[in-house]
This record gives structure tokens, sequence and C-alpha cells, in this order.
């Protein structure tokens, strides 16, 4: 029963906007996210972005649920993706770039009294004067390879009709939550740290484990070429023709889901272990898990064919 001063129309007009106003939510979060990159809290752009993935799941489980679907709304997602899982990545991977050069790279001489500490993620500013050699001068801009290819896969993804139900490709949320798990998973390791030195023992067995990690996580992380690297290959799998499966349910049967709901039980389990630590590791046990899933596919077919 709609309400007296609702008519029809209103209503349809409403119910087909619920999932773009979760779109929209989704892009503002990138907005705010990009500002707090730039400003060096990256920590806090990582959880933007993880509030944005929440959002983007949403837009798309709303629109199934009320069965609404427009070319406007599905514009829109694509847009709203392009800044939060395509800009901010990129602008993420920047900022590293820049603390990595300063941590690894940067003459001794110009580290002076106000220099900024690897892993404080704060503001750092470039002077031509030093004697800065041009590849850490250019290196950082390399970042931008997963803006470009996110904005390809976001094209690709548009006009691919085998994507409708799964991904030809790691999708940008998932390259995006990945990037901006660094500097969670550095934060996390130095906070596990000071609670190991501290004598604190309510993590259990994962503060001996961390007691001298994270120093070996920052050097490999806030490494320039492990960074250059991550930023090669994430490019790559973002339109790698490699089938990837969705986390979209058209129902919740154990049969038509039974990978979906493994996964999510898995990421379950190692967000409780890891905490923060886990979401890097969920990203690859997607991939993996995606590629192992095909495989079996590919053989069962195989297999009714010789039948």
């Amino acid at each position: 029963m709609l309400p007296d001063n609702l008519n029809p129309l209103t209503f349809i007009v409403i119910k087909k906007n619920i999932p773009n106003f979760f779109t929209c939510l989704n892009l503002l979060c990138g907005c705010i996210g990009i500002v707090l990159a730039f400003r060096g809290e990256l920590v806090w752009t990582a959880y933007m972005v993880g509030i944005a993935a929440v959002m983007d799941f949403l837009d798309g489980f709303v629109a199934r649920l009320l069965k609404v679907h427009s070319e406007i709304g599905k514009q829109l997602d694509s847009l709203a993706d392009m800044v939060t899982f395509g800009v901010v990545p990129g602008v993420v991977m920047f900022k590293l770039f820049q603390e990595s050069i300063f941590y690894y790279g940067w003459p001794e001489d110009i580290q002076g009294p106000n220099a900024i500490l690897p892993g404080s993620f704060g503001d750092l500013w470039i002077d031509f004067n030093n004697p800065l050699t041009s590849w850490q001068l250019l290196l950082p801009f390399s970042a931008f390879l997963i803006t470009i290819f996110s904005a390809i896969r976001l094209a690709k993804f548009n006009i691919d009709t085998r994507q409708a139900d799964s991904f030809i490709g790691v999708p940008t949320p998932a390259n995006s939550i990945l990037i901006c798990s660094l500097p969670l998973v550095l934060f996390t390791g130095n906070h596990l740290n000071e609670c190991a030195d501290g004598g604190y023992s309510g993590i259990g067995p994962l503060i001996k484990f961390w007691k001298n990690g994270p120093d070996f996580l920052q050097q490999w992380i806030m490494n320039p070429w492990f960074l250059l690297g991550l930023t090669l290959v994430m490019s790559f799998l973002l339109v790698a023709e490699l089938p990837l499966f969705a986390l979209k349910f058209k129902n919740f049967s154990w049969k038509d889901n039974k990978i979906r709901f493994i996964f999510l039980a898995l990421c379950l389990a190692l967000l409780i272990i890891f905490r923060q630590l886990g979401i890097p590791f969920i990203i690859v046990l997607y991939i993996l898990m995606s590629v192992v899933n095909n495989s079996v596919n590919r053989n069962k077919r195989t297999s009714s064919d010789y039948e």
C-alpha cells in the first residue's frame, strides 16, 4: 500500500534510484579518500576504500533485489568505480613510492632534522635543487599505470557481454583493496610490535610471529622495486584474460554458490586470525580460488565431452 501523497510514478522513480544512492556514496568515499591520501592519511584512505567497496556491493545487490536496472545506473557505477577504485589506488601507490624512495634511495645529506620517517605517510616535498637522480623523480609517477589500466578494465567491462555473471581480469575493487591494504599492513605490524614490547599477550601466538616482523615488512613493502613490480603485475591482471568468479548471489543455495560460500568463510577466518594483515591474503586467495575453480570446471567439461 502506497502512502496517499505518493503516486505510483514517484514511487517507481525513487525505487529505481535507490541503487544509484549507494553508487553515489561509493563516489563520495572515493573523493574523500583522495583528499586524505594527499594529506598523507593513507590508513584512513584505506578505510574509505573499504566503505566504498561495501557501497559498491550494495548497489548491485539492491538493484537485483528490487529488480531495477537502468543504463544510467550502469554508467554511473563505472564512473564512481573509476574514481574510487582507479584514481585512489594510483594516488596511494604514488605516496608509497615517495615514501619508499626516501626510505631506500635518498642521499644522506638531504635527510635533515625535519625529515619524514618512513611509514609516517606524511607529505613528502621534492626539492628539485637536491641531487636526486632521474629515477627517484620519475618512478612515483609509474603508480598511475594502475589508474590507466583501471580505466581500460572498466571500459572493457561495459562492453563485454561475457562478464554478466563473472569477471574477466581482476576487478578494480579487488585491486584497490589490495593496494590500499599496504598502509594497513604497516600500521598493524607496528602496533603488534608495540604490544609485544609492552608484554601484552592478548593477541596470542601472533605476538611471537610479529615480534620482529614490522622491520621486515617495512623493508619489503617500502622497497620501490617491490612497489614497481606490484604495480606492473596488478596493471596486467586488470586486463588479463583471466576468468574470476563474482560475488553475485542470485539465490543462496549451496549448489549454485559453493565457491562463494567457501571463499567468504576463508575470508572470515583470515580476518579473525590476522585482522588487517589478512586483507592482501584475501585478494591473493580470490585469484587462486578462481584459477582452481576454472581448472575444475574445464576438467568437468572435458570429461563430459568424452562420455
